[in-house]
């Protein structure tokens, strides 16, 4: 096959990597499996994404092979999918490779009837057998075989992979929400498996459980457990430490290989960005430490330089390949660094542990071998701002340059709330910029959100957006534009998070069980409708919807919000005190459900009052200011300019409202 693929004419970039492919590759889509009814053949569906080394190395090993993609074309309906697009399809495909193998991971390679139903599954599978794997075209070879003589017992296994996925996320709701002991026992849970030695979770690889880490912060906040704030901020300075971190241009990997965090998988995902960033902000905020405020700094620095389209939204991920190379970018020889940093390459070299063996495959990936210590002085500030500029000469990792709503409110989020405890007004107006970027571009004419868009830069209009929104795109927009509101004091951003989560609940909901559904009512049926429980790499669907509405509720006096955050919290509360690592956000509703909102409202003109809250971490508040709203939290505060003051209500008592900064801190403590 010569030329281009139909992946040519695809928006996403991924797809776009395989259009060279001699692989004769379908998108996901009604004329794939059609063309495979008629042909009478399996389809071959490989999911993967742009920022994915071991997609790349199959991709390189077996689809670009001619010998290899004859056998393909010959024997299957070839379909490329990438999963950021298409997290429905994803996720119902990952659970049939885990009922199968045990475990799961990108590249997922399934083999499925016409009709969508997956017989076989697995993740990379090699051009040549070794360690066990059989040969990728052996594989299609014996699929075909199985498929032309044994196709009866190809169908009993689609059965059971079929009722398997089915029952997966089938949970029964409690009669009664769970308590905040849930989450004390889940912090006990999480200290057990604490690396006492180099923070994280757990053996490697090891990721870095953000969420995890934040729910350490939260519990330290409200029972004071020091054990707690240790443990999260040991992983905190670790992680910073290590080569996982950028230390010249900001911004952490998807996750290290190795314990002691060294070795990354070198690409960077938007979402690891905007869940670190809270984290770090929040250690910040109850320690006082400037270092974790240095992180902040630098992972919103690169956010806001390497990953902004001009029209201010943020970009999915860059690569961790570059030059067909792992890591070539980011990685240094001592002789590199002398030739670079002149006068101050010794400072340099000292600062970041560089030797002449290096230590990863005869290069330096660099670190901070003390750990904590990140305030670079002068000789080394000079030196990193040397080497970032020689970096930025090299040939850069690959751009997947799409935007996700999802992620992009997960950033916003944060953005919005570093922004405010700051007072960085260039992150407010970054936050501001996304959010109108959000609303102009990723919601269609009839008002339905969508998943993904992708333009050129000098003019966003020419750009498109497809693919109807799922549940998290919802659930992480509300928690986003409640966190601006709050932030700026526009009342317009409630008013869009009060319509986002009515049509979270009318798309998605489950009216038998509680909870949402990943896809809505008016998307595309799959061989069965997925529901995203679990906190993986990003928060699921239903804990960023039960997080969201239980905070918009108290925003707006909506009881129905809560109601709905407190059957999510019914339906996953149990399960998620046994497996903390796996529902790190769930147990946030859980604690925000039990303990009960603290609601702050500041009237009038007082920047004074309102820097004093926003200074703080109070993870159990919710804040109104700027704007009036027809709500109960404004009722009969009407006071305007300097008159303004505070109003703190707590379970559903209000104390007398403050007038100064001292009358505040008193209310809120």
């Amino acid at each position: 096959m010569t030329g281009t693929n139909r992946l040519a004419q695809e928006a996403s970039p991924y797809l776009r990597q395989h259009a060279h492919n001699p692989v004769d590759w379908y998108p996901w889509g009604d004329d794939a499996f059609a063309a495979a009814r008629q042909r009478d053949v399996p389809v071959l569906i490989s999911v993967g994404y742009s920022a994915c080394h071991w997609c790349h190395v199959m991709a390189h090993e077996s689809f670009e092979d001619d010998e290899v993609a004859a056998v393909v074309n010959e024997h299957f309906v070839a379909v490329k999918v990438d999963r950021e697009e298409r997290p429905d399809v994803d996720a119902v495909y990952m659970q049939a490779t885990q009922a199968m193998t045990g475990s799961g991971g990108w590249p997922m390679t399934v083999f499925a009837f016409p009709d969508g139903r997956p017989f076989f599954a697995g993740t990379y599978f090699p051009k040549v057998a070794r360690g066990g794997q059989m040969a990728f075209d052996d594989l299609c070879r014996r699929v075909a075989e199985l498929w032309r003589d044994r196709r009866d017992d190809l169908v009993e296994q689609a059965d059971a992979l079929t009722e398997a996925i089915g029952s997966g996320d089938r949970l029964t709701p409690a009669e009664v929400a769970p308590s905040s002991a849930i989450v004390a026992k889940a912090v006990t849970g999480l200290l057990g498996q604490l690396d006492q030695d180099h923070g994280g979770f757990g053996r490697a690889p090891k990721f870095p459980q953000a969420m995890s880490i934040d729910l350490l912060l939260r519990h330290h906040v409200t029972t004071g457990d020091e054990l707690a704030l240790a443990a999260a901020t040991t992983s905190l300075d670790a992680m910073a430490s290590g080569g996982i971190y950028d230390h010249l241009g900001g911004g952490f990997a998807r996750y290290a290989t190795d314990q002691r965090w060294l070795v990354p998988h070198f690409e960077k995902m938007l979402y690891d960005q905007a869940l670190l960033v809270p984290a770090y902000l929040h250690a910040w905020q109850v320690t006082g430490e400037a270092r974790f405020l240095q992180v902040v700094e630098e992972t919103v620095g690169y956010v806001l330089t390497d990953l902004r389209h001009p029209a201010g939204g943020f970009f999915a991920a860059e690569d961790a390949d570059s030059e067909g190379v792992e890591g070539k970018f980011y990685v240094w020889t001592i002789d590199e660094i002398r030739e670079v940093c002149g006068d101050d390459a010794q400072a340099a070299i000292d600062w970041y542990g560089v030797t002449d063996a290096g230590n990863w495959e005869g290069v330096t990936i660099l670190e901070r071998p003390v750990r904590g210590d990140l305030a670079r002085p002068p000789a080394v500030e000079r030196a990193r701002r040397s080497l970032l500029a020689a970096r930025s000469q090299r040939v850069r990792p690959g751009l997947d340059d799409k935007v996700l709503t999802e992620w992009n409110a997960l950033m916003l989020a944060a953005l919005a709330e570093a922004g405010a405890a700051t007072g960085n007004a260039e992150w407010l107006a970054a936050a501001v910029a996304n959010a109108e970027f959000l609303v102009a571009h990723l919601r269609g004419p009839d008002g339905r959100w969508l998943r993904s868009w992708q333009g050129p830069a000098d003019d966003p209009e020419a750009g498109s957006a497809r693919f109807l929104a799922y549940a998290g795109d919802h659930a992480a927009l509300v928690e986003a534009f409640v966190r601006l509101a709050e932030a700026t004091g526009q009342a317009r951003w409630i008013d869009e998070a009060d319509r986002i989560a009515r049509a979270l609940v009318e798309l998605f909901w489950d009216d038998e069980a509680g909870g949402v559904f990943t896809t809505g009512v008016d998307a595309e049926a799959l061989v069965t409708r997925p529901k995203d429980l679990m906190d993986n790499a990003t928060p699921s669907a239903n804990s960023l919807a039960a997080v969201g509405l239980a905070r918009l509720a108290a925003l707006t006096g909506d009881h129905t919000h809560r109601d709905r955050a407190d059957a999510v919290v019914r339906l996953l509360g149990d399960v998620a005190g046994k497996h903390p690592t796996a529902f790190g956000h769930l147990l946030v509703a859980v604690d925000l459900l039990d303990r009960g909102t603290t609601e702050i409202v500041i009237t009038g003109d007082r920047p004074d009052l309102l820097a004093e809250v926003h200074r703080r971490w109070l993870p159990q508040a919710v804040l109104a200011w700027g704007d009036p709203r027809e709500t109960p939290l404004w009722e009969g505060r009407a006071e305007t300019g300097s008159d303004g003051r505070a109003y703190v209500c707590q379970g559903y008592v209000c104390q007398a409202p403050a007038s100064t900064i001292d009358e505040l801190l008193a209310r809120l403590d």
